[in-house]
Order: C-alpha cells, then sequence, then structure tokens
C-alpha cells in the first residue's frame, strides 16, 4: 500500500515538529502562489480566479500520491502558454468554450499520465534530451515574456509566434496607455531589483540570512498590494488602466469535464505534449531536491501523482498543472519536510478564494505581466548553447532547431521538431559508431586503438572494436567497414571483432553478422569473437551464427591473439612496458 499511497510511508511518524516546518513553508509558498496563480490563469487566456482554483485540489492530490517531500505542484508559465496555443485553436478567448476546453486539456492530461503511471513508463522522459528541453524552455520563456509586453504597454495586440507577438504590438504601439506603462514599468524594475537587492536591504535591517531570503520571494504580493492600492486610491480604472476585475468569492463546485469526443480528438496531442512536457520539468526538480536531503523519488509513481493532480484540476475547474521550479525550491528552503505542505498550501489558497478575492479588483493587469516576466526570463539560458555547441555540435544544432521552430512557429511545433531532431541525431550517430583498429601495448595484455596509443599489429589479424551496440541503423556500416579493411590488406587472415562495448544485437545486425562470416568463409579469412557479454552471448547461442562461426568465441581478447599469433603476442607481452598516448 505505501508503494501506492506514499502518505502511508510519512503519516505515521507525523509530528509536532514537522507540522510547525510544514507550516510555515506552506505560508511562505501560499504568498508567492497567489499572484503567481492570478497570472498564469491570464497567461492561459482564462479567468483569474481560474488559477486560484488550479491550486487548492491538485495540491491535495500529489500530497497523497506524491513521493517528492518538498515538489509544490501548481500552475506553472510554460504549462499555461501552452493550454493557450492549444485552446485557441479551439476556442475563442472569454467564451465558456474556452474554458471548457481548457478543462478538458486538464483531463486528458491527467488520463495520459495515470496511464503513463500505472504501465510504469517513467522512462519516457529519457527521450527528451536535456539540449531540446533547455531550448523549449528558454523559447517559451522568451514568448510569455514578449506576449506579456501588450499588458505592461496598456494595448491591444494578439499572436501566438514571435513575428506576430512583435508585429501586432508595432502595429498598435501608438496606444501606449501612460498610467499603465508607468505601473508596468515600476512593478517590472522593482521585482528584478528585489532578487538581488532587497536581500541585503533586510540583512542591514537585522534580520537573518535565511528570514530575508524568504522574504524575497514575498515581493511579488508586495509589488500586488501597492499597485491595487495606486489604482484605487487614483481611481486609475477610469483612466484606461486594465484591471483583473471581479474575482468570484467561493470555491469551485465540482463538475465532470466536458464529454465531448470531437473535443477530445482535437486536444489529444496538445495534452500529450503538455503531459511529457510537464513530467520532465517535474522529475528533474523533484530528483533534484530530493537528492539534497538523500531521499529517493519513485519516477513510475510520480506519473500517478501528477496524473491524479490533473484530474482533481479538470474536476475542480482549473487547467493543466505540474511542479513548479521556482515554488518548489522555496518549499525546500522554507523546511518543508513532506507533502502535506502542499496541502496546508491548497487550505490556505481555499481561504485566499473564500476572503481575498474582493480586494483582487483593482489588481492592474500590468502588474501580472511583470510578474510573468521576471519569473520567466529567469528560465531564459542562451548561453547554454555556447557551452552546448562547444561539447555537442549535434545536440547544439537540436537546441538551436527547437529555439528557433518555437519562436516562429509556436510551442507545439517546437517540441515536436526538438524531439524529431533529436531521434535523427541519434539514428545517424548510431548508423556511424565509433570503432577502432586494436593493437596490442608493449609489456601488457591489453588492446588499445593504434590511433591513439602506441599497440603493435599482427599483420594477418584485424583485431577491430565496435563501441556501440549493433542494430539496424549500423548493420551495413558494420559489414562495410569490414569488407573495407580486408579487401584493403591481403595479409588479414583472421578477424577478431571485440565486443565488450556491444551490449545488445538486434536480427537486422544478426544477419549482417551471419552475412559477414559467409563472405569472410570465402574468402579464406575467419571470423572471431572476444569478450562477449553473457546477455549478448545468451542470444547469440539460439542463432546460427555460432554455429556457422568460421572462427571462436574467446574470453578475452588476449586469449584471441594468443590463439591466432603466439609467437607474436608473446614477443609483444616481453617488450619495456610502454602506454604512451599520442
Amino acid at each position: 500500500m505505501k508503494r501506492y499511497f506514499p502518505i502511508l510511508s510519512w503519516a505515521p511518524s507525523y509530528g509536532r515538529a514537522t507540522f510547525e516546518a510544514d507550516l510555515v513553508a506552506a505560508v511562505i509558498v501560499t504568498i508567492m502562489l497567489i499572484p503567481q496563480s492570478l497570472a498564469y490563469a491570464l497567461l492561459a487566456g482564462l479567468p483569474a480566479e481560474v488559477g486560484l482554483y488550479a491550486s487548492i485540489a491538485p495540491l491535495v492530490v500529489y500530497t497523497v500520491f506524491g513521493t517528492s517531500r518538498a515538489l509544490a505542484v501548481g500552475p506553472v508559465a510554460v504549462a499555461s502558454l501552452m493550454t493557450a496555443a492549444a485552446v485557441g485553436e479551439i476556442a475563442a478567448k472569454g467564451t465558456p468554450e474556452y474554458l471548457g476546453a481548457a478543462i478538458a486539456l486538464a483531463f486528458l492530461s491527467g488520463l495520459m499520465l495515470l496511464a503513463m503511471g500505472v504501465m510504469r513508463l517513467g522512462f519516457i522522459a529519457s527521450f527528451l534530451s536535456h539540449p531540446v528541453i533547455s531550448g523549449f524552455i528558454s523559447a517559451s520563456g522568451i514568448l510569455i515574456a514578449a506576449s506579456q509586453i501588450k499588458h505592461l504597454l496598456g494595448v491591444s495586440a494578439s499572436g501566438k509566434t514571435l513575428p506576430e507577438i512583435l508585429g501586432s504590438l508595432w502595429h498598435n504601439i501608438g496606444g501606449i496607455n501612460p498610467f499603465t506603462l508607468i505601473i508596468g514599468i515600476a512593478a517590472t524594475a522593482f521585482l528584478f531589483w528585489s532578487r538581488k537587492g532587497l536581500k541585503p536591504v533586510l540583512q542591514n535591517l537585522g534580520l537573518s540570512a535565511r528570514l530575508a531570503g524568504l522574504l524575497v520571494r514575498a515581493a511579488p504580493v508586495v509589488a500586488v498590494f501597492l499597485t491595487i492600492a495606486v489604482t484605487w486610491l487614483f481611481g486609475l480604472e477610469g483612466r484606461g488602466v486594465h484591471v483583473v476585475g471581479e474575482v468570484p468569492r467561493g470555491l469551485p463546485v465540482p463538475a465532470l469535464p466536458p464529454l465531448d469526443l470531437g473535443l477530445w480528438a482535437s486536444l489529444a496531442l496538445p495534452a500529450l505534449l503538455i503531459s511529457i512536457v510537464g513530467y520532465v520539468e517535474t522529475i528533474s526538480v523533484a530528483q533534484t531536491l530530493a537528492a539534497k536531503r538523500r531521499q529517493r523519488i519513485d519516477p513510475d509513481q510520480e506519473l500517478v501523482a501528477l496524473g491524479g493532480a490533473n484530474l482533481a484540476a479538470s474536476f475542480s475547474g482549473g487547467f493543466p498543472v505540474t511542479g513548479g521550479f521556482a515554488r518548489s525550491v522555496v518549499n525546500f528552503d522554507a523546511g518543508a519536510e513532506t507533502p502535506a505542505a502542499g496541502a496546508f498550501t491548497a487550505i490556505g489558497m481555499a481561504l485566499a478564494t473564500l476572503l481575498l478575492t474582493p480586494a483582487l479588483y483593482y489588481l492592474p493587469q500590468a502588474t501580472l505581466a511583470a510578474t510573468i516576466i521576471t519569473a520567466v526570463l529567469s528560465l531564459v539560458d542562451l548561453r547554454a548553447i555556447g557551452h552546448t555547441w562547444a561539447y555537442s555540435k549535434g545536440d547544439a544544432a537540436a537546441m538551436v532547431a527547437t529555439i528557433v521552430v518555437t519562436l516562429v512557429s509556436g510551442v507545439e511545433t517546437g517540441i515536436s521538431a526538438g524531439v524529431g531532431l533529436s531521434i535523427l541525431l541519434h539514428l545517424w550517430r548510431s548508423s556511424r559508431p565509433h570503432y577502432a583498429v586494436l593493437g596490442q601495448v608493449p609489456g601488457t595484455e591489453h588492446f588499445r586503438n593504434i590511433r591513439r596509443h602506441r599497440g603493435i599489429e599482427v599483420p594477418e589479424v584485424l583485431s577491430i572494436r565496435v563501441d556501440e551496440s549493433l542494430w539496424f541503423p549500423n548493420a551495413r556500416f558494420l559489414e562495410d567497414t569490414i569488407y573495407g579493411h580486408v579487401a584493403a590488406d591481403p595479409a588479414i587472415r583472421h578477424v577478431v571483432l571485440n565486443c565488450p562495448a556491444i551490449n545488445f544485437i538486434d536480427a537486422s545486425a544478426l544477419e549482417a553478422l551471419e552475412a559477414v562470416n559467409a563472405q569472410l568463409k570465402d574468402s579464406g579469412v575467419k571470423l572471431h569473437l572476444s569478450e562477449v557479454k553473457g546477455p549478448v552471448m545468451d542470444h547469440l547461442v539460439r542463432s546460427d551464427l555460432i554455429t556457422h562461426l568460421g572462427g571462436q568465441v574467446y574470453l578475452t581478447h588476449f586469449d584471441a591473439l594468443s590463439a591466432l599469433a603466439p609467437a607474436r603476442t608473446r614477443e609483444t607481452l616481453e617488450l619495456p612496458r610502454c602506454e604512451t598516448a599520442r
């Protein structure tokens, strides 16, 4: 039961000290989450209260099913942007159909995540490479920030891609509202300054470094209160400053999501992309924080927990949620000991929904835009392109392609292009694996790449090592490589395939090896294998290759050369030891 309900592993030992730590963390995260939930709902094109609804039930469900002690689940910027992109294709913003589609998107995402968790598909996160995810998040951050400029300027603008957004902004640049611009610039400047400048000020006032750091996280709330007060006192709503307006008071009424198969079919692909991207972000944050406390995360159970959280969001009128990096770090730093901190945060959000919504009427949308911009620009890391390029040009190309396509064509096309390019790069690399012709290192029984070490070859023996599992993309490459070396050197009488790096041989590669064996036989050359791993050998003994193998299978490569060229191998072994790499 603890495996399926992780709450049972920590609830029995839950004590007062743990309760106090979780409660303090929950208060701090609640203060941070209130403006974020409102902002991310508007980013998704939804009424502000939907962000509050998405920050209550999902947190309770994660408390029961989640395995991370510090992860904070709720609305996040990237998922909100993807929601707006997906739902905007189906319904007009501000309509009941738009809200229904967002709720259905959360429902489908929850079902997919839950199904993947039940089938234990946590490994699916490995199919999104880090460069692709990094590029996608950076591009999404740029798109999100660009989409919020209109709120800072007080103009109307639209668009789903960067060129469309910038073009729309330029077209409407003449309609800037000066009061909105002042509020937007002031809020943005304050929030950026508070990240580095507020903490030293608080410390100079006598606060501890830890407390000052936690209070810095509450800076968005200060911006919210100040701009509400200014807007109300000076009647700025009547001067063209767009405000949040009336936010319904009260808890969400549980209801089923729209049961429309046509709508579900339209949202299936976006729901899958949101599920995978959200899960990758969630599991990365959860594992990072768990490692700091030497705790364990179950990736498959996290799928179940995240799926349950999204189902809860759909039943309570919310939109897709996932684990947020910034909130989780704050939760961790604030001392959260168990997932109960999330449940306490949900209580805080419920109280805010019941008691604080009337005070949000005069909240300028420019303030929420400033909150979003300062949050997402921290996700943009274009310097990673240079670091990745220096290490792997292929991965850097995938990152750049993801960024460019996301900015030019939208989030769904961008992430799809990044994943597709990553898979193509992997197949291309696998189709041309690294291989080495081996020579014996003087004075040792070791064999190394003759291009890197001073290895001594045996003229009549070709020793070759392939540093990749053998499967259909590289089967022909293996054949061509062996045939090329044998054709180029008539003295070769033996080919020894060194196999320590081969973990798997599929049916296509097996056929290629059988063809190589047969053609070498016809040429008077014998094929031998050395250092074959046990699981690989278990499969080979059930094939015709071993039965018709022209040569032998040797335990070590030294054994093979000792049998095929004993005199030369012994002479090399007696030479002065030399392993200097070239």
